[in-house]
């Protein structure tokens, strides 16, 4: 069965101290949301051993940014899903569109980080969309069609259950813009398609799909209103407890 599901992705920000403190202030709000609204908080690796400290016991889950797409030895300021699951961490982002822009990941490395994600027993957050240039050339399905099945194609209809999409428009990341909530309901319903026709219809409907693109209180409601968003992977918004706990409470 598919999720309510609203993770934050703190990306590079916060000191451990700071990092401890935003936990424990999204802990202690976190009785607020109700019980089929899943809280997930994604932080930096340095931070994942503290902070699941301070989420241990509590509906909170704990998830990296990323994994290294090797299982260990000489690779160099790499972190392994070992290493992730030692700290309690139980998920991990892959694909985001910075990993893709700033640092030149491509599918076949995410086929990889998946699949040693998924054996390492993490539920996987796996990232599609498409930039501006893209949409503007009318390649957003081309674009976000291919990235799905290219990754996706490589997984069972089993390895499903462990996989979460967040569909995120590139250019509505961090800038302000957001898409219309029919234009982010349009691409997830395109996404369920394909996961139809590559999985079956089972699979399509119990498959978590995210939006993320500069999701905030204020237009969380209209956006998780669409019959194929289930929540939101929240950027800026997720580093303000208040802020992220009531884009939780806008189901």
């Amino acid at each position: 069965m598919r999720k309510h599901i609203v993770a934050g992705n703190w990306k590079m920000n916060t000191t451990v101290p700071e990092g401890v403190e935003l936990a424990k202030a999204v802990v202690a709000k976190s009785a607020e949301v109700p019980a089929d609204v899943k809280l997930i908080i994604a932080t930096p690796f340095t931070h994942l051993y503290p902070v699941n400290e301070v989420v241990k016991g509590s509906a909170v889950g704990l998830s990296a940014e990323n994994c290294a797409d090797k299982e260990k030895g000489a690779y160099t300021g790499e972190v392994s899903v070992s290493m992730l699951t030692s700290t309690g961490c139980e998920y991990t982002i892959l694909g985001h569109s910075e990993r893709r822009q700033y640092y030149g990941e491509t599918d076949e490395k995410l086929v990889e980080k998946t699949r040693l994600a998924i054996a390492a027993g993490l539920q996987v957050i796996l990232c599609v969309g498409e930039n501006l240039d893209e949409r503007e050339a009318g390649k957003h399905f081309e674009v976000v069609g291919a990235q799905t099945r290219n990754v996706l194609g490589n997984f069972t209809a089993e390895d499903m259950a462990k996989i979460i999409i967040a569909y995120e428009p590139v250019w509505a990341i961090g800038t302000g813009k957001t898409a219309t909530a029919d234009q982010a309901e349009e691409i997830h319903a395109y996404i369920r398609g394909i996961l139809k026709d590559m999985f079956g219809a089972q699979v399509a409907d119990d498959t978590t799909i995210l939006y993320g693109g500069s999701c905030k209180p204020s237009n969380a409601g209209e956006l998780f209103a669409k019959p194929d968003i289930d929540g939101g992977l929240i950027g800026g918004a997720a580093l303000k407890a208040e802020d992220f706990i009531g884009i939780a409470l806008s189901f």
